[in-house]
């Protein structure tokens, strides 16, 4: 067992003494949760829409009026008055609009006749994001603004009630446990199989050889210190993260623990399975020039940016064998839900058999050769 601490002392020395890789593994994850929550997570607000009125009918004001409404308090978009259908189509080509919204001539006669009357949006659809969002709200609007003024006391249209079963999710929140999973996984790039590689390279491995240390003690040392930075960058997440994203009572010493039990799981996963896939690479630069590849096979099917429901089948079989596919789930349990034990059992149980088939295979395909 002493052999196997001296790697780790060894190891967590040379980590101490290097404050900007520190900073890379903790901080950076930091600044993607920030970042990536708010750019995608916000509602889509302050669009621009050209309105075109051929009509000037009392409908017709009714109608921008509450265009007016919603520009002034759900802001969702504002309105630019135009004469002519051209000039507001220009605008929307170049750019300078995100949509036209066209009143035709007859639209007060035909609301008066009860005639069905059409309004028309013309919309730049290469932004599906702003697309969806106009035509969301403007058939909102027109629902309310065709809705009768007094309604029946009875009526048989059926009618959908939600309940919704834990409060508002905002996507900074949604984004937070894969935020933590990506922060071990920095750390597992960086600790772990990655470090033995940097010492063949110059030469320090040769150290190791002549002792008597065994494979699997070796390899066990260097999974153990590498998982000792991984499980402190996931520990800084899980707090800070948590503080950051505004979890409700982010500071639950129960849920923490829970946490922190999956977090050390997770990170040995990870750890043992890097040292599995550069157990027999000799050259520095594959790890790194692999790393933006792994990140974006492993992080993107796991279900951290998007719900896996929604995946083609190829996607959704990497998701079964993707170790970030559980824990990206148990971190959601906990910390969206702050479920038990129980909940995440699975997912703890998949990580544990991961880390012992990465330990045996990477073992048996590990060369005491210089």
């Amino acid at each position: 067992m002493h052999r196997i601490l001296a790697i780790i002392e060894r190891d967590l020395r040379r980590f101490r003494r290097s404050p900007t890789l520190i900073m890379v593994s903790m901080i950076m994850p930091l600044v993607q949760l920030l970042v990536l929550g708010y750019a995608f997570g916000g509602k889509v607000k302050h669009l621009v829409v050209g309105v075109v009125d051929h009509d000037h009918g009392i409908p017709a004001l009714k109608l921008k009026e509450m265009f007016q409404a919603v520009a002034a308090n759900a802001r969702t978009f504002d309105t630019v008055a135009y004469s002519d259908s051209a000039d507001a189509l220009r605008d929307l080509r170049n750019g300078q609009i995100n949509g036209v919204l066209e009143i035709p001539a007859q639209f007060s006669r035909k609301v008066l006749a009860g005639a069905t009357p059409q309004v028309a949006l013309a919309e730049d659809n290469t932004d599906q994001f702003a697309a969806s969002a106009l035509e969301s709200t403007f058939s909102q609007l027109l629902a309310a603004y065709n809705q009768k003024p007094t309604a029946p006391r009875m009526t048989s249209t059926a009618t959908l009630s939600v309940v919704e079963v834990y409060p508002y999710v905002p996507y900074i929140q949604y984004l937070l446990p894969g935020t933590i999973v990506l922060a071990i996984f920095v750390s597992a790039m960086i600790g772990g199989g990655i470090i033995y590689i940097d010492d063949k390279a110059r030469g320090l491995h040769e150290g190791y050889l002549v002792t008597p240390i065994t494979k699997f003690e070796l390899i066990l040392g260097f999974t153990l210190s590498g998982a000792a930075k991984a499980i402190l960058a996931g520990l800084v997440l899980i707090t800070c993260g948590s503080l950051i994203a505004g979890i409700p009572d982010p500071l639950n010493l129960p849920r923490l623990i829970r946490m922190s039990l999956l977090v050390v799981v997770t990170a040995l996963a990870l750890i043992s399975m890097m040292f599995l896939l550069m157990v027999r690479v000799s050259d520095p630069l594959v790890p790194r020039a692999i790393f933006g590849v792994l990140n974006t096979v492993l992080f993107f099917p796991s279900g951290a940016v998007y719900p896996i429901q929604a995946f083609p089948t190829w996607m959704k079989a990497i998701a079964v064998v993707d170790p970030f596919t559980y824990a990206v789930h148990g971190f959601k349990e906990l910390t969206l839900k702050n479920t038990g034990l129980w909940a995440i059992a699975p997912d703890i149980g998949f990580l544990m058999i991961f880390t012992v088939v990465a330990m045996a295979a990477a073992t048996l395909l590990f060369r005491r050769t210089l």
